[in-house]
C-alpha cells in the first residue's frame, strides 16, 4: 500500500500500519540563534562560546575532512533551562520527558507593551486577554512570549539593557511576571519560552519566575527568535536540548511546525 509500511509481529496476529511522517503540510521554522563568537551570555558568565579547529583540509588518503571542538556554558545563546537550574530536586536536562519537549505551542504577544517599557512583565490580565481571544491554554502546552527583543540580537547593550562585563545589576529587558507564571503553572503548561535572555525580567534580583516553574518541573526556553512568524495557536514546538547528564540546561535547537 503506497505510503504505508505493514509491521507484522512475529509472535502472533497483530499487524499495525505505520504511516510515514509527512512534513509537506507544514512550514518548519527555526526559532534558534546560531552559536558563534557573537553569541550572548549572562554578564557574569566566566566564559563564552569557543570553537577550535581540530582538522581541516585534504587528507593523505585524498579526501576532505573537517572537525572542531566546541565549548560553551549551559546557559547562553538559545538554550533550555532544566528545572534543576533553580530547584535542587528538579529534573536535570537528560531526564526531561520527550513529551515535555515536543508539544503544542501558543504565542502571547506583548511587543507593543514591551516597546513602551523595557521592564515589562507578562500579567495575569495579558494571559486572560489571550485566552478570551484564542481559548483557554491547555495542559501540556509550550507557551512562548513574544516581546520583539530578538531584533536587538546580538547587540548586548540593546538586548540586555547594559553591557558592563561581569555586572548583571543593570539589566533591563521584558519577561514573565510572577503571578502570570503561577497562572500558567496552574494551567499545567510544559515550558515557558521567551525571546529575551531570561524568563524573569532583566532587573529581577531574586528570579521568582524561574523558582516558580522549576518547583513544578517546568523548563524554560530563552533567547528565542522569529516568534513573529508564528500564529497565536495551532503549531507544534520541538525543543530538544543537548542531552547533558545531570545538567541544569543546555544549548537547544527549537523548531516550530506550522500548518501550511
Amino acid at each position: 500500500m503506497k505510503g504505508t509500511m505493514w509491521i507484522g509481529l512475529l509472535a502472533g496476529c497483530l499487524v499495525l500500519p505505520a504511516q510515514a511522517l509527512d512534513l509537506a503540510g507544514y512550514h518548519l521554522l527555526d526559532l534558534s540563534h546560531a552559536f558563534n563568537v557573537n553569541t550572548l551570555y549572562w554578564p557574569t558568565s566566566p566564559s563564552r562560546f569557543e570553537k577550535n579547529q581540530l582538522a581541516y583540509g585534504e587528507t593523505e588518503g585524498g579526501w576532505f575532512y573537517a572537525a572542531y571542538s566546541v565549548c560553551t556554558p549551559e546557559h547562553g545563546g538559545t538554550h533550555l533551562d532544566a528545572p534543576r537550574h533553580f530547584a535542587a530536586d528538579g529534573l536535570t536536562t537528560e531526564a526531561l520527558p520527550l513529551e515535555n519537549l515536543i508539544a503544542p505551542g501558543v504565542v502571547i504577544e506583548v511587543s507593543d507593551k514591551a516597546a513602551q517599557s523595557r521592564d515589562y512583565r507578562l500579567s495575569v490580565a495579558d494571559v486572560k486577554s489571550f485566552e478570551a481571544r484564542h481559548g483557554r491554554i491547555a495542559a501540556g502546552t509550550i507557551v512562548l512570549l513574544r516581546t520583539g527583543w530578538s531584533e536587538f540580537w546580538p547587540d548586548a547593550k540593546s538586548y540586555l539593557g547594559d553591557n558592563t562585563p561581569g555586572d548583571a545589576s543593570k539589566l533591563h529587558f521584558p519577561g514573565y511576571g510572577a503571578e502570570a507564571a503561577r497562572l500558567l503553572v496552574a494551567r499545567q503548561v510544559m515550558i515557558l519560552g521567551i525571546d529575551t535572555a531570561s524568563i524573569d525580567y532583566g532587573a529581577s534580583s531574586d528570579f521568582p519566575v524561574h523558582r516558580i516553574v522549576a518547583a513544578q518541573n517546568i523548563a524554560g526556553l530563552e533567547n528565542l527568535k522569529d516568534l513573529e512568524r508564528l500564529p497565536p495557536t495551532g503549531f507544534i514546538v520541538l525543543a530538544l536540548p543537548m542531552k547533558i547528564e545531570g545538567g541544569s540546561g543546555g544549548p537547544v535547537r527549537v523548531v516550530a511546525l506550522v500548518p501550511r
